[in-house]
Parts: C-alpha cells; structure tokens; sequence
C-alpha cells in the first residue's frame, strides 16, 4: 500500500507540474513569441528602436518616439532583427538598413545597401533584435 500511495502522489505531483508548466507557456511562452520591434530611421543617421512590445502598433509608436527629426518606420519586427548602417565619414549620404532572422544577417544586409547607395565607409550605426530575434 505504501508503493501504491507514493505512486498516486507522484501522479498527481507530475500532473499539477504539467498544468502549470502549461499555463506558463501560455503566461510566457506565447507572449513573448509575438514580441514585435522596430526600426525607424529619419535623416542624418537619426534613429529610434523598440523592441518586444506585446503590440506592432506600440512598437511602431515607441520606435517613433525614440526617432528625432522626420521619421518613418523601416523596418517593423516580428520574431527578427534589424540594423541601419550609414556612411561614417557623411551621415546625412548614403545609408541602408534591413531585417532578418538574425542579427548578423540584418547587420550584413544594411551595409551592403549603404555601400549599394554609393556608400564609401559603412558602418552598423544601430541594431535591434526582439524576443525571438
């Protein structure tokens, strides 16, 4: 009677293991899955970043904020990086950004673009990853 008594508890333990376990993947596990982030850029190198806000939209507006000048979002994220890069030696020429699944592939991406764009001295100014990124 014993083993069947420790058997029974220990059933009943992995069971309320399990639904809590499962309740926090839900807490937890799904929230921070559709963490989103951004990017947004304005002239002269100027920058603003967000990154996992339960919300696209809030992480839009916080990136924005962030942004001095004439912004605009470039690139929204959802489970991803993203870097700007400008020229070093001339802010307000030539400058690329991207998003990707990681973030040397973003940062790779936004310098070849700044070099594309007639880019002499490119350099990663900002980069941004959310949860998943």
């Amino acid at each position: 009677m014993t083993s069947f008594r420790q058997a029974l508890v220990r059933t009943v333990v992995v069971a309320g293991l399990l639904t809590i376990s499962s309740s926090l993947t839900g807490v937890w596990g799904t929230d921070m899955a559709r963490a989103a982030g951004a990017l947004a850029i304005g002239n002269c190198g100027a920058y603003g970043l967000s990154y996992d806000f339960p919300q696209p939209e809030a992480a839009n507006a916080a990136a924005l904020a962030r942004c001095s000048g004439d912004c605009k979002v470039a690139a929204p994220m959802r489970g991803n990086c993203a870097a700007l890069s400008i020229d070093v030696h001339n802010a307000c020429g030539a400058f690329g950004y991207a998003a990707a699944p990681r973030l040397g592939q973003a940062q790779n991406t936004a310098l070849r673009y700044c070099y594309r764009n007639g880019g002499k001295d490119c350099v990663i100014r900002a980069w941004v990853c959310d949860a998943k990124g």
